[in-house]
């Protein structure tokens, strides 16, 4: 069951997590370090929660990585990654990967084009193109359709035009739903496999993984009884943890931060 965190209220669940031999914090980056906002590109890390994952990143035995299903390189520029770093991170739903102090993850394989390609994106651009407010995100192994601008009823309207046309024309892409976003992928991974890569990457013996929407809930289903899943906002859940918005997410990190610091001395 789900129980709601606050700062006032001390979780046993947190407090064994800090005391891990080698905690990974893995953490959605859009509705969950930052909130939703209007242009996705200008997304940035609440300052709260930017210097909780600093405190955490510089302790020993700990990890903290952005799992997201931004493209690596859109999600370096909102993160502001720079090449020295010390965050993790996975891209693309757990396809790609930067680890600190190493040349990288990402399989060009993986990242080849499908046939087409070119044409499959003109062809959503154009059939979205009379609806107001909706937007086109081109990624690095598919597409987005963002109708964060728009009403309800040209939402719904974007949506079911989409959906429909994807049924015929890209069939076997990967389709994901989210907070005002449909999306579409020529890859099928989920970021439950970038939990499960990071984890033995770094030999976590617990994690700690939050986010707020429904492709968040594949990394959620996959945790352990020795880790501690964080929803973000509402919606159905298996994270054992709540925060009602990015800056109790922000308040949460600190927490934790000052509980394994503590544990380390």
């Amino acid at each position: 069951m789900t129980r709601p965190w606050t700062p006032e209220t001390a979780d046993h669940a947190l407090t064994a997590l800090a005391r891990t031999p080698r905690l990974l914090v893995a953490l959605d980056f859009d509705g969950t370090a930052s909130p939703h906002v209007d242009d996705p590109m200008s997304a940035r890390a609440l300052p709260e929660v930017a210097e909780a994952v600093a405190r955490l990143a510089a302790l020993p035995d700990t990890t903290v990585a952005y799992v997201s299903g931004r493209s690596l390189h859109h999600l370096r520029e909102i993160a502001e990654h720079a090449d020295d770093s010390r965050l993790a991170l996975a891209g693309s739903h757990g396809v790609q990967y930067w680890f600190p102090g190493e040349a990288g993850g990402d399989d060009d394989a993986a990242l080849a084009e499908p046939d087409g390609r070119g044409e499959i994106e003109a062809e959503v651009q154009e059939l979205i193109r009379p609806i107001p407010g909706i937007d086109f995100e081109p990624k690095s192994l598919g597409f987005g359709v963002h109708a964060r601008r728009a009403t309800q009823g040209d939402e719904d309207r974007a949506f079911a035009l989409v959906d429909e046309w994807a049924a015929r024309r890209i069939p076997r892409w990967r389709r994901r739903t989210g907070h005002h976003i449909r999306e579409f992928s020529w890859r099928s991974e989920g970021k439950d496999a970038a939990i499960a890569r990071l984890r033995e990457h770094y030999g976590a013996t617990a994690v700690l993984f939050a986010g707020d929407d429904v492709t968040d809930e594949d990394a959620m289903r996959t945790l352990g009884p020795e880790d501690v899943g964080v929803r973000v906002g509402p919606g159905e859940t298996a994270a054992v943890l709540r925060v009602e918005d990015p800056q109790g997410m922000g308040l949460l990190l600190g927490v934790l931060a000052h509980e394994r610091a503590s544990a380390q001395e």
